[in-house]
């Protein structure tokens, strides 16, 4: 949890390195903006990895960029985790964060870093309720995609019970008018 917590404060020092010019909320519009829509799918690690073969889900995001490589925004969507056919007793369950995305984009077209943190909510009967969440990723992005490999873990109040996956993940971008 120490490296998770050192790692992100690093990331976001790094941002701020790079800080250009910031603007405003008020300052929202369709070349600052957007929503965004998209598919991922995992394959579950660690302890979850022995009951759960897969994951699939959608996201979505809003995201304001607050200076020209920097985006902020809000972040949700449900993620199904599929029981090992194999494991009698187990069941499907799934997670729905509710959390907070922060994005370095070094050029306008091309590689991004980013995370999202926040609080995941677990359905379907699973052993916990929820908990804290990271999902730190790379990848590509362009005006109207993102596409992106991602390292996913949510924290409960029971260890042993923690879900980690590793997935990818596509989003569209809908520009706000």
């Amino acid at each position: 949890m120490k490296k998770l917590l050192l790692s992100f404060s690093f990331m976001v020092a790094v941002f701020a390195v790079y800080a250009q010019t910031e603007r405003d909320l008020e300052d929202i519009n369709e070349d600052n903006s957007w929503l965004k829509l998209g598919l991922n799918m995992g394959v579950p690690i660690g302890d979850i990895g022995d009951y759960s073969s897969f994951a699939f889900g959608l996201d979505a995001a809003g995201q304001f960029m607050r200076t020209d490589n920097f985006g902020l925004g809000v972040v949700t969507g449900y993620t199904q985790y599929f029981a090992k056919d194999d494991l009698p007793g187990t069941e499907n369950f799934g997670a729905i964060p509710l959390g907070l995305m922060f994005r370095y984009y070094p050029e306008p077209s091309g590689f991004f870093a980013g995370t999202d943190v926040g609080y995941t909510f677990l359905t379907n009967g699973f052993p916990s309720d929820g908990g804290f969440y990271i999902r730190p990723q790379v990848g590509y992005h362009n005006y109207d995609w993102n596409i992106f490999a991602f390292y996913n873990q949510i924290f409960t109040s029971d260890p042993t019970a923690d879900i980690q996956s590793i997935g990818v993940a596509a989003t569209y971008n809908i520009r706000f008018k």
